[in-house]
């Protein structure tokens, strides 16, 4: 588990409409990496070429390659599905699935998987709450719906589903900007704490939140209107915070524009 990504001069394209250009940048196992950006200057939809979710969208496509310890997840015969199993994703808003009860909402890509047996998947259901620091508050619940859980405690119900299937990789599309502090303080925790086993890729409209969680960050910028997205620096995030190389990431970080 935990792998290391390289991005290499990768293109995002909706139809005709260029909405990344040209990254290059290594994502290193086991730790978090933040993306950070004003709105509109392609961190999410980079955050979805990675685990080729934004091909979900008609015309969507890429040019270049993004690595997954050498093998390209666009390579001729990868499949899609089997790259999102390997590079789990968790998305802004908490989407539990309603109908379903907490337990079913964390094995519910391990049946899809063909996963049946009764103790195998209470056995996981359990090791997936306890990592996503859930256990204790619903294991006298886990027949009531996901639906019933508050905000936060539905966020950690969705990591937790993301990480029931053993993937290498877990992104996180801006995975606090719903929830209240308490809770984004507890998802922040529980980021730490997963790192040990996971590849985490997060995007962040929050500066302290990318200062707090993650070892490097990238800083993303829209050079100008109708322009693609890009990469301007990317480094520890101690160097970023406080000596970056680039002007645009200084002026952003300290809030004089974005």
């Amino acid at each position: 588990m935990s792998k290391r990504i390289d991005v290499k001069d990768l293109d995002i394209f909706y139809g005709n409409f260029h909405a990344v250009d040209s990254v290059t940048m290594a994502v290193q196992p086991r730790s978090v990496t933040a993306l950070i950006g004003p709105s509109g200057c392609g961190k999410s939809t980079l955050l979805r070429a990675l685990n080729r979710m934004h091909e979900v969208i008609p015309g969507a496509r890429v040019e270049g390659s993004v690595l997954l310890d050498g093998e390209d997840i666009y390579g001729s015969g990868i499949s899609p599905v089997s790259v999102r199993r390997t590079i789990g994703m968790v998305f802004q808003r908490p989407n539990p699935f309603p109908t379903m009860s907490i337990k079913d909402n964390v094995v519910a890509g391990l049946r899809l998987q063909g996963v049946k047996g009764k103790k195998e998947l209470d056995e996981i259901a359990e090791r997936s709450l306890r990592g996503a620091n859930l256990w204790d508050e619903v294991k006298d619940r886990l027949n009531r719906s996901g639906a019933s859980l508050s905000g936060g405690q539905q966020q950690r119900l969705c990591i937790a589903r993301a990480i029931a299937v053993r993937p290498d990789v877990l992104l996180m599309d801006e995975p606090c900007s719903a929830l209240d502090p308490i809770s984004t303080l507890a998802i922040e925790d529980l980021m730490s704490e997963l790192k040990d086993h996971f590849t985490i890729v997060i995007v962040t409209h929050n500066m302290q939140q990318a200062a707090r969680v993650s070892d490097q960050t990238a800083f993303f910028n829209l050079p100008g209107a109708g322009r693609p997205g890009r990469l301007i620096e990317m480094d520890d995030t101690a160097k970023i915070f406080s000596n970056p190389n680039q002007k645009a990431t200084e002026d952003y970080i300290s809030g004089r524009f974005g």
